[in-house]
């Protein structure tokens, strides 16, 4: 009897000690939940997914459009912060704002005048952009309800979106078949690959529109050091349309190749590009030094020390600035002003269905489209 107390004081000290490793191992793994976001106009519930991997890094991505509204990377004293912009609800999603986070499609960027030709037919788009046809359309795959399917394989969480874009949707002709699977590691890199099918003939140029500001959302851009792999730019006119002719960055504000301040050329107005874009605004083609998934842009916010590294296996990136950003817009505690955000979407050319000498944007029954992006996020 005089060994009870101190078997049951062993006993105790080791369920503490195995209560304290279960969650310390929990710590160690990768998770994804789920709750709901929030309802549409049409009465459907949207959900939001947290991706959260062992470092402690957290992605939210929802299925209305596929909108990244938060992701956390660390600083050069370890702590985290948010730094995409976006809000913390489902409303302000529903209504106007420029694609905070959204996934892009069925044809990224610009097409002149809404119009295009293909296989001997004409095609017509809305407008929505001045005289040009942007992102989509009216209702583009940012304004779908996607269907989940959560990912988990080893160290690795993600989330897989579907969708079936109808014959005829926007102006597109062919049935597209979707599939875009977000995933997040523990090297606190997030991947986006996406691919999609068609029975008939069309064109095809997904992109993801997050806008990113590695202050954790305490200042604009502007101090923000860029490096992108690019010999050149695609120039565009007054209507943000390309010429048709590529420019080299040589000698002008778009010469990213070593690490430069954003805030260096974008207000050089006697540029007649700066002055088109009202800053950046502009497609990068990638200098490949390999195909595949390649690293070819670097971001870093000199006082946070927070680091993104961008890699794709596109041909170009759509550099932007957050030029068109005004004040009006508010979230996560920050007014949404003038250069408050850059975005880096990977990308084919702007308006390639109008211009043959671009990298082809046209997807024909039995191919399959199929391009990878990834941003990694590390401190110095």
């Amino acid at each position: 009897m005089k060994r009870l107390p101190f078997l049951l004081t062993a006993l105790i000290g080791l369920c503490l000690f195995g209560c304290s490793k279960t969650k310390t191992d929990e710590k160690m793994i990768s998770t994804i939940s789920k709750e709901v976001f929030g309802k549409l106009p049409d009465g459907q519930e949207a959900d939001l997914y947290t991706l959260t991997n062992a470092n402690g890094m957290t992605v939210n991505i929802t299925n209305y459009g596929g909108i990244i509204t938060k992701l956390t990377a660390p600083d050069k004293n370890g702590q985290w912060a948010d730094v995409v912009l976006g809000f913390d609800s489902l409303p302000p999603y529903l209504k106007e704002h420029p694609f905070f986070g959204a996934l892009v499609g069925r044809y990224g960027n610009r097409i002149a005048k809404g119009k295009f030709k293909l296989g001997g037919k004409d095609y017509t788009l809305a407008i929505n952009n001045g005289p040009n046809a942007l992102h989509g359309g009216l209702k583009g795959f940012d304004k779908q309800l996607w269907k989940a399917t959560e990912v988990k394989k080893d160290s690795i969480v993600g989330l897989e979106l579907e969708y079936v874009s109808k014959d005829m949707e926007e102006g597109y002709p062919g049935t597209l078949s979707v599939k875009v699977t977000y995933t997040l590691d523990n090297d606190n890199a997030l991947t986006i690959n996406y691919s999609a099918t068609t029975d008939k003939e069309t064109v095809v140029n997904l992109t993801n529109h997050s806008y990113f500001n590695l202050t954790g959302l305490k200042r604009d851009i502007l101090d923000h050091e860029v490096t992108i792999e690019s010999d050149s730019i695609v120039p565009v006119d007054t209507t943000l349309i390309p010429t048709g002719k590529l420019r080299a960055v040589e000698g002008t504000p778009f010469d990213f190749r070593k690490p430069t301040k954003v805030s260096a050329g974008i207000n050089k107005t006697e540029d007649e590009q700066i002055k088109a874009g009202g800053g950046y605004d502009h497609c990068w083609v990638i200098k490949r030094s390999e195909p595949g998934l390649m690293k070819f842009a670097t971001v870093k916010d000199p006082e946070s020390g927070r680091v993104m590294e961008v890699f794709t296996t596109e041909p170009a990136v759509q550099f932007y600035t957050g030029n068109f950003l005004d004040g009006k817009l508010q979230g996560k505690g920050a007014t949404y002003v003038k250069r408050f955000g850059l975005c880096l979407e990977t990308e084919h050319y702007p308006d390639s269905p109008n211009h043959p000498q671009f990298p082809t944007t046209v997807l024909k029954p039995g191919e399959t489209y199929q391009t990878t992006t990834k941003y990694q996020f590390s401190a110095k």
